[in-house]
């Protein structure tokens, strides 16, 4: 049984007119690659969609908060506890903030707040929270009063077994995507899913939505005959804005991902949740002001046993045409993906393709052509009986 088993999800997605990712000048983020400017959405973006997609795709007790706010999740978790119960708010915080600590997470006073928060964003899994919540209350328990508890909890066994708390139980969005902690590397958590910055395939620029807002009161009061003769707008502004055929990209290694889970059934449905996400998600910047709901016109998860493979090379030299980007680029990819197997000696085990009329056929050659409301489950069930279940 072999222990490589990699998942490369390719997909070309028309977006219409839209800002969904924003620098900080709030242009549309863009790169140049091929030598010409493309059209960008971030890798983190991407992410951020995704893992807001999982709380319609995954119970709560597997999904995790990327929060600086952790002493109030685990303060919640004291508090719901039969012997935390009767006790003040001001010490069960103090108590969670003991256990944080404990832990090595680094805290700091937030602003205009007496709040504890860590010193940078983290991604905790619910079962994590829940667990040190227990260790406080253990502590508690054994000591009898919050002083002797936050004393035990200070020891260097404690210390230990709350850092132990964070190194085990991650959840799903943990353990694809993973947690840096720079100053405890002992926290961190190696993510076992990278997702690639979305390019367009093709050149694109950006252009100028000028508008203007009218005030609805002097609108009537000038329909009424008020004479205020003020004909100007309530307001006038600009939003950038660009159109874009994407490619993007992202990879799964399975066998890290049963292995930070520690259960392959949990990894299925991890995966199953993560290529439903990442396909039909949207970052939401700029979504009211454009509505750009679309799905993509191309998907294709291919099963892998040698390496993680990006097809973005098919678009290296950016494709040129005034009737559309989405059937050009498919055939580019199954072009692409044919010259890569045939150059390296390396193909994948196996390929499913989704797509739309035209762009579906045009990437026969890939793989099997099906639909992606029982993809998702299909491709889970056969990327994780390739890999042990973890010891």
């Amino acid at each position: 049984m072999t222990t490589r088993t990699y998942l490369d999800v390719h997909v070309l997605q028309s977006v219409p007119p839209s800002c969904i990712n924003r620098d900080d000048t709030g242009s549309p983020k863009s790169a140049v690659y091929g030598g010409v400017r493309r059209a960008r959405v971030s890798s983190q973006a991407w992410k951020r969609a995704t893992r807001e997609a999982f709380k319609d795709l995954l119970p709560e007790k597997d999904r995790g908060v990327r929060t600086k706010r952790v002493v109030e999740m685990v303060s919640s978790g004291i508090s719901r506890s039969q012997t935390g119960a009767g006790l003040q708010r001001e010490q069960v915080e103090e108590l969670a903030v003991a256990v944080v600590a404990a832990t090595g997470l680094k805290l700091t006073k937030a602003r205009n707040s007496e709040r504890q928060d860590t010193e940078f964003l983290v991604l905790v899994s619910a079962q994590q929270a829940s667990a040190l919540a227990e260790l406080a209350v253990a502590a508690l328990e054994a000591a009898g009063d919050v002083a002797g508890a936050k004393a035990t909890l200070g020891t260097a066994e404690s210390k230990k077994q709350a850092k132990r708390v964070l190194q085990q139980g991650n959840s799903v969005d943990l353990a694809l995507f993973g947690r840096m902690v720079a100053n405890d590397t002992d926290l961190n958590v190696d993510a076992t899913c990278q997702v690639a910055h979305a390019l367009s395939i093709h050149a694109a620029g950006t252009e100028f939505d000028y508008f203007t807002a009218v005030d609805d009161l002097k609108e009537r009061s000038e329909d009424e005959g008020s004479g205020d003769g003020d004909a100007g707008a309530g307001m006038i502004g600009t939003i950038e804005f660009t159109s874009a055929t994407l490619y993007r990209y992202a990879t799964i290694n399975v066998e890290a991902l049963v292995a930070a889970l520690g259960s392959r059934e949990l990894a299925e449905e991890g995966i199953v949740a993560f290529l439903t996400a990442f396909v039909r998600s949207m970052p939401t910047g700029k979504q009211n002001t454009f509505a750009n709901n679309t799905l993509p016109e191309a998907v294709v998860v291919s099963l892998r046993e040698d390496q993680a493979v990006s097809y973005v090379g098919a678009f290296e030299e950016p494709i040129s045409s005034s009737k559309g980007y989405a059937l050009l680029g498919a055939a580019r990819l199954a072009e692409f993906a044919g010259e890569v197997a045939d150059a390296y000696g390396v193909e994948p085990v196996r390929s499913w393709v989704v797509g739309v009329g035209a762009v579906g056929e045009a990437l026969a050659s890939v793989g099997t052509r099906g639909s992606f409301a029982t993809l998702p489950r299909e491709v889970a069930g056969i990327a994780v009986a390739r890999v042990a279940e973890p010891a």
